[in-house]
Order: C-alpha cells, then structure tokens, then sequence
C-alpha cells in the first residue's frame, strides 16, 4: 500500500514525513525537485506478543510504503500552482494524507500571504474536481463516438457511470464520499480519478495549540468528512523531534506533552480504517508474520495472498482468533479443546486479529 502526503508549500508535509518514516532529509534532499519514499513497520501489539511466544528467527511486521509528493510550484501571482506532474505523482498512490497548515510562524511565510485552514483544505478539491472534470470529458467524448460504431455492452455501460461522476464533480462533490456498486469501483479503478482516492486530512497544529485541536479538528470534519475523508491533527515540531528519540524516551516526551498517539500510529490506525484494512497472522518456530489484507476477503483469497500457489491449491485453512489463543497461553491444543481452534472452508471470512495455517494440495 503506497499513501502519498501532499500540501501547500511549508504547510509542514516534508515534516510529517520525516517524523513518521524516521529519515532525516538536508536541505539539499528537500531543494531537489525528486519524490521521498519511506516504508514503515505497521506498530501491532498483537505481533509483538506472538513473537514472545514463539520466539521465532524472524518478524515480520506489515508495511506501508508514504512518499512525499512533490510537483507543486510558485506562480507568477505568488499563490500555489498545481502542475500537470504534481496532478500525475498523485495518481499512483492508493491514499493521500493532506497536511494542512494551522500554526503561524511569521519567519515561514504561508505562500498565500495568510494562514486559513479550510482555504488551504477546499483548494485541495478543486484542483483535483477540475483535473477529473477535465479527463471525463475527453473520455465521455470518445465513448459517444465508440458506441456509434460498435455498440458494446461494455461500453453501455462505462459511459452512464462516468456521466454520473461528471455531474457529481459538476456540483463540487469528490467522488471518495459518493456511494458506488464493487462493479463500478471496478470500472473506474483503471482513470485513476484523483477525488476519488481516499483522503486523510491532516491538521499540523504547533505545541502552543494543543488546547485548540479538538475544535479545529471538529471544525474542518464537520464541512469535509465524509465515507472516505477523514480528519485528524497532529504537532509535526514535536514528532519530529519524538522521531529522533528512542521508544523509552518518545513514551516520556509524549506524557509530558499529554500526546496520547504519535503521528505514526494514529496515520496508519487511519489509513487502515478508510482503507477497509485489517491484518492476520502466520506463526512459528521459523516465522511470525503480519499480512495485510482487505475486509471481506475469504480463507481462500487471504491464502492467495500468502502465495499464489496457496489460492489455486487450496483445501482448508486452520484458525483460532488472536484474543483466544492468548487466553490459552499459546496453546493450540487447549485452543482446540475448547474448540476456539477450527477447520475453515474456502468461504470463510477472515477477521482481523485471525491466526491462520493454510493446507494446501
């Protein structure tokens, strides 16, 4: 999973990015017009505590790739210019973190001469509103055109869809809140329509501002939350210092400040929410693992993603839920006499937490 971390220019994005993939960038890394990629260890409790138990040669924790997406420039008039490469680097990611300025800081000007969060949130949509208005036309145009000389079911049907979504996006509507079928999420998957990736909006607040998060956060959600936004706020000074300090140390620095959650956790805990995530577990004296996988998917899929050859060869999977298999110490054979450990067909849905061992042909 790739989440891209876009904002206005010292809005603080380059920090968030620092302090959740734990890099440091000089100022030459930051001047160079070139994309920052970091991947990072998904935080699970319950993983740690099963290595405790079997003690294994490895851990592997799930991953999440965060670039810091670069493109936007200064124009003439000295306000933010949305590029056609920014608009591009955007498309490949699978979510976005919008990082929003809160703090003031008279010796890092705001490139719009003023600090105004929900300004700062709604040019955002607009952009990405006029980038997919623009590329639905063009493509609606040529259905049309299409469907006169080979009127294909395929073809029917597409365009109703993306006649749907251009009237949507006409009435300043990001598609990520609309209700649509698997089937037209399908469909629409291969335009890669930019108000359509699920968006974290993400308030960057300084650490004179702590009282006033809570309200500014309940400010920005109540205009821009919806089925596929969501909104948090964080203190980028002070995770990124927190990143530069060992686990015991970032604990105490946290209690001091009254932080409950660092950045980090509180991104992924999101993402994985909007993202419909959630993760099982392989065990052993070889390897504990943490697989990410989407809600819904069944014993079969989630084996599939363990190794292709899982899926095609499948016969049963073998499962007890995290939570019962601690209760019994670690056991299977006191999981399976109070029938907590069961055979599962290739239809059952796996649910978060599940720790799974695949027979396979």
């Amino acid at each position: 999973m790739q989440i891209g971390i876009v904002g206005l220019p010292f809005s603080g994005k380059s920090t968030l990015f620092q302090a959740i993939t734990r890099t440091h960038l000089d100022t030459a890394a930051l001047a160079r017009a070139e994309a920052h990629h970091g991947v990072v260890k998904v935080p699970d409790a319950r993983l740690d505590k099963l290595t405790q138990l079997f003690s294994p040669k490895r851990t592997v924790h799930a991953s999440i790739e965060f670039v810091d997406v670069i493109g936007l420039k200064k124009g003439e008039s000295g306000s933010t210019q949305f590029t056609t490469n920014f608009l591009g680097n955007v498309k490949n990611n699978d979510a976005l973190v919008q990082v929003v300025r809160v703090f003031a800081n008279d010796a890092v000007p705001h490139p719009d001469g003023s600090v105004d969060m929900m300004r700062d949130v709604a040019a955002f949509d607009t952009e990405f509103i006029l980038a997919d208005l623009a590329m639905l036309e063009t493509r609606i145009d040529r259905l049309k055109k299409q469907i006169l000389k080979t009127p294909e079911e395929a073809l029917k049907r597409e365009l109703p869809l993306l006649e749907k979504c251009h009237h949507l996006l006409e009435q300043e509507k990001p598609l990520r809140n609309e209700s649509f079928s698997k089937e037209e999420l399908h469909l629409l998957k291969t335009y890669q329509l930019l108000t359509l990736k699920p968006m974290l909006i993400a308030l960057n607040l300084d650490e004179t501002q702590q009282p006033i998060a809570g309200e500014v956060t309940a400010k920005v959600s109540a205009q821009r939350a919806g089925h596929q936004t969501k909104v948090l706020s964080f203190f980028g000074k002070i995770d990124m210092e927190m990143s530069e300090l060992s686990v015991e140390e970032a604990k105490a620095f946290m209690a001091e400040y009254g932080i409950k959650e660092s950045a980090l956790d509180t991104l992924i805990r999101e993402a994985y929410l909007l993202l419909g995530l959630q993760s099982f577990f392989t065990v052993g004296e070889d390897e504990c693992r943490a697989w990410t996988i989407r809600k819904g998917m069944n014993a079969q899929e989630s084996a599939g993603v363990i190794h292709s050859d899982f899926f095609s060869k499948f016969i049963r999977a073998e499962v007890v839920h995290y939570d019962h298999f601690v209760m019994h110490d670690g056991s299977f054979a006191k999981a399976k006499e109070t029938g907590h450990w069961r055979l599962e067909g290739k239809e059952y849905l796996v649910k978060d937490g599940d720790i799974i061992s695949v027979r396979h042909s």
